[in-house]
């Protein structure tokens, strides 16, 4: 029931996202055009072509765009709070979002694309698993083993590696910064058709294998010893995981720029509603943060229409709330 609600939150989710925005266009003339396009005959076109330019050309690729970064970090979120046992564990706070940033900024004031539109997302990719590598060893170096000091270890990662960018957007094209600026504060509106696949392999790629690894990450989450009982290789499969992750929050902020806190709140969210197994975590947290990224895109360019709110934004603030609310919670 929880997952045929969230697949029935998500289309409703897609119809508003769609048509919701500067020039709003009604859910009707949305399922339509997308009906149209494809399956072509199926229905009378009774819409002007701008209308359909904007569901099909603009709004439909941003909104999977949102679906898929929404569910990866998410993804992300839930398996590094099992293999770490930390309920505060997420992209953003471990650095890996800020490590993506670095080698996409790069790529895209310094590098060139060299490798065509593969530069950013691989570029990003290395520099999200640098980041993760550096992050683990820091905490065995100082013997940081408790999940708390997880979080502050990569905290303080973050900041530096967001001090390199810094310095990286500071040496490079004036003209160029700016954007990469706005970009770094989170956004979807570079979404077209040609660019969806890369994020949509790596989701389907590194989401089976998070699947299919279920069982394991439910028996992390009572620890390594019991997974180790079971047959499981406690420190290879940690490893692996960090690796999927840096390697989906890589290619989701090379698309997307840095947007925090979906890994943190979806998984709790989802917890609290049906529990801590996995076989229902994973598929879950997918699916409710493509829905959180939704909506948090159509705030994003509604509160101050026509202008555009950079996502990271919206998320930032909600996530800065809800991180205080959890803080709270745990205390109690």
């Amino acid at each position: 029931m929880l997952l045929v609600g969230g697949l029935a939150a998500l289309l409703v989710s897609l119809s508003f996202a769609i048509s919701l925005g500067a020039v709003p266009v009604s859910t009707g003339t949305v399922w339509g055009v997308l009906i149209d396009k494809i399956w072509p005959g199926l229905v009378e076109p009774v819409w002007s072509k701008g209308r359909a330019a904007i569901v099909w050309d603009i709004r439909f690729p941003r909104a999977l765009l949102a679906i898929m970064v929404g569910a990866g970090l998410a993804l992300v979120g839930a398996s590094l709070q099992s293999v770490t046992r930390n309920p505060l564990a997420d992209p953003h706070l471990l650095g890996i979002s800020s490590g993506g940033a670095f080698g996409a900024i790069l790529a895209l004031l310094h590098t060139g694309l060299f490798l065509g539109l593969l530069t950013v997302p691989l570029l990003a990719f290395a520099g999200a698993l640098a980041t993760t590598a550096v992050v683990l060893g820091v905490t065995r170096l100082t013997q940081s083993t408790t999940a708390d000091r997880l979080v502050l270890a990569g905290v303080a990662v973050s900041f530096i590696v967001m001090a390199g960018a810094n310095v990286l957007i500071f040496l490079g094209d004036p003209r160029a910064s700016h954007t990469v600026v706005f970009w770094m504060l989170g956004g979807l509106g570079i979404a077209q058709w040609s660019h969806l696949i890369y994020p949509l392999l790596i989701l389907l790629g590194c989401g089976t294998w998070l699947w299919w690894r279920r069982a394991d990450f439910n028996a992390m989450t009572v620890g390594d010893e019991t997974a180790a009982t079971l047959g499981i290789a406690v420190a290879r499969f940690r490893l692996m995981t960090f690796v999927i992750g840096a390697l989906i929050t890589g290619v989701m902020v090379a698309f997307s720029g840095i947007i925090g806190f979906v890994g943190l709140m979806v998984p709790h969210i989802v917890r609290l509603i049906c529990g801590g197994d996995y076989r229902l975590v994973l598929p879950a947290s997918a699916l409710f943060g493509g829905v959180f990224l939704l909506w948090a895109d159509i705030l994003a360019r509604t509160v101050l229409a026509p202008e555009d709110i950079p996502i990271g934004v919206v998320t930032g603030l909600i996530g800065g709330l809800f991180f205080i609310w959890l803080l709270g919670r745990r205390k109690g």
